[in-house]
Parts: structure tokens; C-alpha cells; sequence
């Protein structure tokens, strides 16, 4: 049923595979950055997507290789998906995992799909985007499909600017 609910979020999941690639990559324009933090934008069928992304300040665990890792928040307002947060990870999550996060005294669990991690429904998402514009650090733990345990910090230093330059962007 969390499928059902979240079937909106395989497109940024598609979206997010696609356009850190230099083949797509030309069709995203970049609105600006603060801290650790940048906005973008681009335009699909369903209209604009505006989106912001950051990399973790460090990314802990005993693994030899990982992918990208990502932090993202994105406003689709055509859709009326606004502030949905997402984890790219870097690695495939153990199935049926769950993915913890801090934010100073605020805990959020996400689910997994592959390399990726979301809250299971809108108010989570509002919650989540709440407390990092009121936060200073965000930290994730999630566990591979090979049962390694990660910790990725991020910093939540321009967070709110930037959250700002992607609610402009796309009239939210």
C-alpha cells in the first residue's frame, strides 16, 4: 500500500538517476546556492519540478565502494507535491530496511526501495522540512543489502535559504 501512496516518488527516483548524469544534465538549471545546499530546476511532462540537493559532510560505515549519496527536497507543484523528501544512499538498502533520521531532538523513520529512502506520507515530509529549516545537522543510518550500517551527516546550513529559492521558483 506504501507503494500505492508513494507511486508519485519513482519518478524523482528515475528523475534523480537521470539527471546526475552528463547526458541530462544540460537540461537542469541551477537557481542558486547556500551553505551546503542547491536549488534546480527543470521542466518535465507534467510541468516544473524544482528541487534541492545536498552531499553529506561525511558518510560513515565499512564499506569498500559507494555511489553518490544524496539529500533532496522536491516541489512538484503540477502534481500538488510539494516539500517530499528523499534519500539517495549510494548502495542498495537491505529489503524491507527502514532508514533512521536525527535532527536535533526530531526522529524520522523512511522507508527503502532500492538506493533510495522516503517518509511514508505527506505529513512526514512537512514534519521532516520543518525541522530541518529549524536544524543545524541531519543524520541518516541506514543498512545495506549486505547488512552494512551507514551514518551520513549532512549539514543543514542554508537549508532554509535555499528551501526558499525552490518555493519561488516553483509558486509555492
Amino acid at each position: 500500500m506504501i507503494m500505492i501512496l508513494r507511486q508519485v516518488f519513482i519518478f524523482p527516483f528515475i528523475f534523480c538517476l537521470l539527471s546526475f548524469s552528463p547526458v541530462f544534465s544540460q537540461s537542469i538549471t541551477e537557481l542558486g546556492k547556500k551553505g551546503s545546499w542547491t536549488a534546480y530546476t527543470y521542466t518535465e511532462e507534467s510541468g516544473k519540478v524544482c528541487y534541492m540537493a545536498s552531499k553529506p559532510k561525511s558518510a560513515k560505515g565499512n564499506y569498500r565502494k559507494r555511489g553518490d549519496i544524496w539529500a533532496l527536497v522536491t516541489h512538484r507543484p503540477n502534481d500538488k507535491s510539494n516539500n517530499v523528501v528523499s534519500i539517495i544512499t549510494g548502495y542498495p538498502y537491505k529489503e524491507n530496511s527502514e532508514v533512521n533520521i536525527s535532527i536535533g531532538s526530531s526522529k524520522f523513520i523512511m522507508f527503502t526501495v532500492g538506493q533510495r529512502a522516503w517518509n511514508r506520507d505527506e505529513n512526514s515530509d512537512e514534519k521532516m522540512v520543518r525541522s530541518m529549516i529549524r536544524g543545524a545537522n541531519m543524520v541518516v543510518k541506514g543498512t545495506s543489502s549486505r547488512g552494512t550500517l551507514t551514518t551520513d551527516s549532512y549539514s543543514l546550513s542554508g537549508f532554509t535559504a535555499v528551501h526558499k529559492i525552490i518555493s519561488q521558483a516553483c509558486g509555492i
